[in-house]
């Protein structure tokens, strides 16, 4: 019984998705929910699993191809086992089937993605001296790319070296090769995205600066009877500043809001998105009822969400809506910067690392951590005096954090 291997169904915001790999070829036995091949869309990578116990009769649409939701990606033959190359049922395959299956590089059996086997002619890689990582020993473009590197780093080349290697050109005393690789769709989208959001917003950053040693010290006090109340889960900042944020949006709802043509829509909830660095590119998973959730039930979203992105799970779901953004740049030792906006949102906090600076403080010049906050917000949904008082705001809350708990 022949089975369709069929594209996920994508959600009203994801219009279409790329093949990415497939896991399996034409004639390669699976198991059921056995991973078959990922789709890769606009926000995440979705894993597509075989239906039931059988053979890979067919590849329909190629790495790289352009599916849209429920579209066919081949075909499944339930029940039977993995056949021989040499037999019938192979043979009698269709040439275009043929075609579609992953093509072997140099004539021999080494499997590479169409992305890796351009990659490595582009840098003179044999593929059979690659050793691959992917399913089934195929090369991944990482491979190569871990091959070009060894190649860039490694001593000159005996003159026993086979010549055919193609040498990277060389002018003066540097190596100037070059590669060209193809954005991911995700990384793609947020590149547009942003730049969309420059070229239709009134966008502006006002600045301050916090001062976290009320902050550290209780972080400090508490955070070994934190993390076992709460099973582990680690106190840290972010949870602190969600907090700060949630109530400072109660009080100003312009900054929760968002422009829906000449609507102004105010939503009686935050949900706070968290920007996350991933391989992929930028994500930003969303914590719902944010204003309903604690400290600890923060840090273990946060964690999770951390796991995900770096193993490529996050869904559609998790990083789809959120009326407000928060980014912490400061992880990677930025001292201040000025976010851009994610539409359809109206505003984003910017975070930065913490630098022990001198500060007056009555009247005295003292050393504290201190860190610089940055708010970029739509002007045409907020007055500057609207953010000016969201991040006066959000300083009081994380300088004396006992007004989150007192409500003052």
């Amino acid at each position: 019984m022949a089975i369709e291997i069929k594209a996920p169904t994508f959600p009203e915001s994801v219009a279409d998705g790329t093949v990415a790999t497939w896991h399996k070829k034409p004639g390669e036995a699976v198991k059921r929910d056995e991973l078959i091949v990922d789709i890769e869309t606009d926000k995440v990578v979705i894993e597509v699993l075989a239906e039931a116990d059988g053979v890979v009769a067919e590849i329909v649409k190629n790495e790289g191809d352009t599916v849209l939701s429920n579209e066919v990606l081949g075909k499944l033959t339930e029940g039977g086992a993995a056949a021989p190359a040499a037999a019938p049922a192979q043979a009698a395959a269709a040439p275009a089937q043929a075609a579609a299956a992953p093509a072997a590089a140099g004539g021999d059996d080494q499997i590479l993605s169409p992305a890796a086997r351009k990659l490595a002619e582009e840098n003179g890689i044999d593929p059979n001296s690659i050793s691959g990582s992917g399913k089934g020993g195929r090369v991944t473009k990482e491979d190569v790319v871990a091959a070009v590197e060894a190649k860039k780093n490694a001593p000159a080349a005996k003159p026993a070296a086979t010549a055919a290697a193609a040498a990277p050109v060389v002018t003066g005393a540097g190596d100037r090769t070059e590669k060209r690789v193809p954005m991911t769709r995700v990384r793609a989208t947020v590149a547009r995205r942003l730049v969309e959001a420059q070229s239709n917003m009134a966008m502006l950053t006002t600045f301050n600066e916090v001062d976290m040693s009320e902050i550290m010290a209780l972080r400090s006090k508490y955070k070994d009877q934190f993390e076992k109340a709460h099973n582990g889960t680690r106190l840290g900042f972010m949870s602190f500043f969600v907090k700060a944020a949630t109530e400072a949006l109660k009080r100003l709802p312009a900054v929760n809001a968002s422009i829906d043509g000449n609507d102004i829509v105010y939503h009686g909830y935050q949900d706070i998105g968290v920007a996350v660095s991933s391989d992929r590119g930028l994500v930003v998973p969303v914590l719902r009822n944010a204003e309903l959730m604690g400290l600890a039930d923060i840090e273990a979203g946060i964690a999770a969400y951390g796991k995900k992105a770096r193993d490529g799970k996050l869904s559609i779901e998790e990083m789809t809506g959120g009326t407000f953004t928060i980014t912490n740049g400061g992880t990677f030792g930025s001292m201040m910067s000025t976010p851009i906006v994610n539409p359809p949102q109206a505003a984003i906090l910017g975070m930065h690392n913490i630098i022990q600076r001198p500060v007056a403080v009555n009247g005295q010049v003292v050393i504290r951590p201190m860190m610089y906050l940055a708010l970029s917000y739509d002007h045409r949904l907020i007055d500057g005096k609207e953010a000016v008082t969201f991040l006066v705001t959000i300083k009081n809350l994380l300088e004396d954090p006992a007004r989150l708990l007192l409500d003052i």
